[in-house]
């Protein structure tokens, strides 16, 4: 799908495919200052389309190809990442940031390359890991309509990453097998990770069958979450 618009005002584009980021665009983007542009397929993001609504800024919040290189080259394209970069670039910020047991990211907007995380920052803010993943995920989808505000009403001038550079790796559905002998704090981890639409929830294997983890709560030393049962393939 694309949709866009001709009016004589500034362009910007979002291009994404997750439920949470569309839901904020067409609350809070599209109102913001300038004609709005909207991208939610992969097909669609062609040259050819992009040079008819001729952005100012391209905003990636959240995607899941390579963005051809003849767009990088041509348009400032802005990704947002879910880590305070230079650290944790790569795949499945958000698994690998709580697994490693930190409570709190910066979401970064950057300057998208052809080598994955590494362009020049634009601007950051705090993003709180606390509760499922699909409840970070819609947070963060809010943090990164503050990002293009404020990128779009300040055009900052990006700058390059500075310290140490950490690498995540990203995640299979295979991981997603809840490991035995960990702490109730870790076995509450692993589920709310998971729990998001469209990814693999957290499991159990137990004997023919698996048993699939979400919305999970914990309190003190009770752990209690729906569990659906289903045999293993």
């Amino acid at each position: 799908m694309v949709i866009f618009w001709s009016i004589e005002k500034m362009n910007y584009l979002v291009v994404t495919i997750k439920q949470w980021n569309l839901e904020v665009y067409e609350k809070y983007i599209s109102k913001l200052e300038g004609n709005w542009s909207l991208i939610t397929d992969k097909e669609d993001l062609t040259l050819k389309n992009i040079r008819k609504i001729n952005p100012r800024y391209i905003f990636f919040p959240h995607w899941s190809w390579i963005v051809p290189k003849e767009i990088t080259d041509n348009y400032d394209c802005v990704c947002v990442h879910m880590t305070d970069l230079p650290y944790g670039r790569g795949g499945s910020p958000l698994q690998n940031l709580i697994i490693k047991g930190h409570k709190v990211t910066k979401l970064t907007a950057l300057k998208m390359t052809q080598e994955l995380d590494t362009g020049d920052v634009y601007h950051k803010v705090c993003l709180g890991l606390s509760g499922s993943a699909q409840e970070i995920f819609i947070d963060g989808a809010y943090k990164a309509y503050e990002l293009i505000k404020f990128i779009i009403e300040n055009e900052p001038q990006p700058h390059p990453q500075e310290g140490k550079v950490v690498t995540f790796n990203r995640r299979k559905p295979s991981q997603s097998e809840i490991p035995k002998d960990i702490t109730i704090d870790k076995f509450y981890d692993y589920i709310r990770m998971l729990d998001a639409n469209t990814y693999p929830a957290a499991y159990i294997n137990y004997g023919e069958f698996r048993l699939l983890c979400k919305k999970a709560k914990l309190e003190g030393d009770k752990l209690t979450m729906e569990v659906e049962v289903k045999k293993n393939e």
